[in-house]
């Protein structure tokens, strides 16, 4: 358990960026991916807006364009973010132990576009116009088995899915594997979408959805008094975790340090927090154990941050009883979901990207749309513009459906 975990390489597909350099671009400049849904027909829907990802074209990152054609959207997002990890973290150039090299990357709710369109073939047509390829387009581990298939990795492959906790599960228990020394590198995110009829219906109907159509970009606005639910996003990124000796041994870059991970349930609510932040408080304290940094070492948190009424509230009493004093003075949070929506199995991998660039960079990105606070959520925002600032160590906070609490804390590397 001694062995000391890091970060070498990052890959993103969000609605504000194809790769992770814009979609740190986007962030520190404010720029939301919030925008009428253009992928359907959405007249008939409460909720109309979304963080859609446009242009994009995963025929590069398989082997060939049928191969992209055999898959749904989430696992081509999967695919294209894990593909430009590894060239980013240069292990498309290194020899490494592919029987000690690993996926665990998970989705919140797997094929649903694939669930929806061969649902309607067999209603509409008949049971023979079903694919084939329905069920292994369709089930949530397959982002992780096919990644593992193209890059020839024959270490530990699961998936995770813990709703919007998914991610931070994936990354979180790469790093408990690596410190077990039951292998020595992962590709660990998440992978999500769903915007899609079936999608948009469910959570519209569960009244989980910002209904501020004619203002998309304005629509996330967590922490602001005036936010009335979430928006849906799609993406997904994947983290490169390596063991340290590992990785100084191949010469890798490295990006941070991941120092610590905590989980819990609320055993609470089907979709609502605990009202005190109860477990969300136990899975930070967790992180910070593991991490042995004090609470005043810790220089930013990404929030959960949805743009819920009572999650938001909930995230910031947690925060406060964690972090006592330290959360007024000196703490910066911010929601990056005010910019990407929420990307559900896959926002605790885009936002322990942000957490990653936020040390690397000492820039704390905004939450945007701040504009008037919500009264019980009275820490340090960030509001409106991304902030200059050293970030020794950054915490990343997912919260999932069903009480599921991951947080991942990543600390500046120091050899």
């Amino acid at each position: 358990m001694q062995r000391r975990v890091v970060i070498t390489g990052t890959g993103v597909v969000s609605p504000i960026g194809h790769d992770t350099d814009s979609f740190w671009n986007s962030l520190i400049a404010g720029k939301s991916g919030i925008g009428r849904i253009e992928s359907f027909d959405t007249t008939d829907y409460s909720c109309h807006i979304a963080g859609e990802i446009r242009d994009f074209d995963a025929a590069p990152f398989f082997a060939t364009p049928r191969d992209a054609r055999r898959t749904d959207r989430y696992i081509q997002l999967g695919m294209a973010a894990a593909k430009m990890a590894w060239a980013h973290a240069g292990l498309a150039d290194s020899e490494i132990d592919l029987t000690r090299a690993g996926a665990i990357i998970g989705s919140g709710i797997g094929g649903l576009g694939t669930l929806e369109a061969q649902h309607a073939n067999l209603l509409q047509k008949s049971p023979s116009r079903v694919s084939p390829f329905t069920i292994p387009m369709m089930i949530a581990n397959m982002a992780s088995g096919l990644v593992a298939m193209e890059l020839g990795l024959r270490g530990p492959n699961m998936s995770i899915v813990t709703a919007c906790a998914t991610a931070n599960h994936s990354i979180g228990e790469a790093w408990r594997t690596i410190k077990f020394g039951d292998a020595d590198i992962f590709l660990a995110g998440g992978s999500e979408s769903t915007i899609l009829p079936m999608g948009l219906a469910g959570f519209a109907n569960m009244r989980a959805l910002s209904l501020r159509n004619d203002e998309p970009q304005r629509a996330s606005r967590p922490f602001d008094s005036g936010r009335d639910g979430f928006v849906m996003g799609e993406g997904a990124a994947v983290l490169i975790v390596e063991e340290l000796e590992h990785a100084k041994k191949r010469g890798a870059t490295i990006l941070a340090e991941l120092t610590g991970y905590g989980l819990s349930c609320d055993a609470h609510h089907l979709s609502a927090p605990h009202p005190d932040g109860e477990g969300a408080a136990r899975c930070m304290e967790m992180a910070l154990r593991h991490s042995g940094l004090a609470t005043t070492d810790i220089d930013y948190i990404n929030a959960h941050g949805t743009s819920t009424p009572l999650g938001d509230i909930c995230e910031t009493r947690a925060i406060k009883r964690v972090f006592g004093d330290h959360a007024r003075n000196g703490l910066v949070v911010s929601s990056t979901k005010s910019m990407t929506g929420h990307l559900l199995g896959a926002a605790g991998g885009v936002e322990a990207v942000a957490c990653i660039e936020a040390i690397r960079h000492g820039i704390i990105p905004p939450t945007i749309n701040l504009d008037d606070p919500d009264p019980e959520c009275d820490l340090d925002y960030a509001p409106h513009t991304a902030r200059e600032k050293p970030v020794r160590a950054a915490l990343s906070n997912s919260f999932g459906f069903g009480g599921h609490n991951a947080s991942l804390l990543f600390s500046a590397f120091h050899g």
